[in-house]
């Protein structure tokens, strides 16, 4: 496991001995970060598509498209029975209930909060401008990792932070799409600062989650993914309700599935299927954080810019031209750069600690 960025309770060195994470065989961690790596590329590429085919067939609730990003997560009930809750070691102090409670309200809380932001920028903004804007939050998640976590930069994760970014600007820069019609200068710049304030949102509440997992949430089974999942998205349902019901926007949804251009059946499967995907595509954002950092996370999450344009373009029979080839391939050498360096801080770490067991058996004999 890396030395620049272990597994979140390997910093609290008197639970070394006890994470059943760090006993793993390398390729079984390996094999748990390349699962949740899927979870977030597949989820987060199907719940954009979604999103566009909602729109693209008659849908505009902003506040519906907000609520469908957490909406979703009675069905991690269902993995969570069968994995059992998380256990905290005996002799560590548990955290007080109303810490936790607290812990989960404010991020479910900024959750609703930075949904609704991109929510409103999407409404206002070109998709080019939008992800041109969204490609900032990675830059943004290193500055929170340096003084929140304690990130350490390595010349390869510098690379991999500045390659991402600039594949994923690439990419928005070629958008061809115009600005959304009927959208006057103040709308757009509501969008616009809608969408950096939500990017800077995003940015401080990945980091703010990798510090809980580090200094509250010390539990070593990955159930604690699925409660933190779980507990910050009926916070974020909640408020995402209430402003569906006191915008107003309730009463026309009625309307817009009698006019969707689909039909109603495929209404509700839009529907059933954008809230299911964000939630798997959440599983993986928090599954990175818990199992390496929240840079990580985002670099994974910057990835999927690049890769969507492949399944938009199989979906929707988008076009591909060189540049969307180029940024493509600048996002997988930004990915292979961060890989490398986490393989190389895994061997090192391996190392380090079967050294210390052997000077603590030897000093025992």
């Amino acid at each position: 496991m890396p030395v620049n960025e272990e597994p979140i309770l390997i910093k609290d060195s008197t639970l070394i001995d006890m994470l059943p994470f760090f006993r793993l065989k390398r390729w079984q961690w390996w094999l748990l970060v390349a699962l949740n790596i899927v979870f977030l590329l597949v989820g987060q590429a199907a719940s954009v598509l979604l999103g566009r085919f909602y729109y693209d067939k008659g849908g505009n609730s902003t506040w519906l498209a907000t609520l469908l990003q957490t909406a979703g997560f009675p069905i991690l009930f269902i993995p969570y029975i069968f994995i059992g809750s998380s256990w905290t070691p005996s002799d560590s102090a548990n955290p007080s209930l109303i810490r936790v409670c607290l812990i989960y309200f404010v991020l479910g809380a900024m959750t609703a909060g930075d949904n609704m932001l991109y929510s409103v920028g999407l409404l206002y903004l070109s998709a080019s401008t939008y992800s041109l804007i969204c490609a900032l939050q990675l830059a943004f998640n290193a500055v929170f990792s340096f003084f929140i976590n304690r990130q350490k930069f390595t010349i390869m994760i510098l690379n991999s932070v500045i390659v991402l970014t600039l594949s994923a600007s690439l990419l928005a820069a070629n958008g061809d799409s115009t600005e959304p019609s009927g959208v006057s200068k103040g709308k757009y710049l509501i969008g616009f600062l809608a969408t950096l304030a939500a990017s800077v949102l995003y940015s401080l509440l990945l980091s703010l989650m990798q510090l809980s997992f580090q200094k509250v949430l010390k539990k070593e089974t990955f159930s604690v993914v699925l409660e933190m999942q779980i507990y910050t998205s009926v916070v974020a349902t909640c408020i995402s309700t209430i402003g569906l019901f006191a915008s107003g926007d309730w009463s026309t949804l009625q309307g817009e599935m009698n006019t969707y251009s689909t039909g109603k059946l495929s209404y509700v499967m839009t529907l059933v299927w954008t809230a299911i995907c964000w939630q798997i595509c959440a599983v993986g954002v928090i599954g990175l954080i818990f199992l390496v950092s929240s840079l990580f996370s985002n670099v994974i999450s910057t990835l999927s810019l690049a890769i969507t344009p492949i399944a938009a373009l199989i979906v929707f029979h988008d076009k591909m031209n060189g540049v969307k080839i180029i940024a493509m391939l600048m996002a997988l050498w930004g990915f292979a750069s961060y890989i490398y360096q986490n393989y190389i801080d895994d061997i090192k770490t391996r190392k380090t600690h079967t050294n210390a067991e052997r000077t603590t058996n030897d000093s025992l004999c």
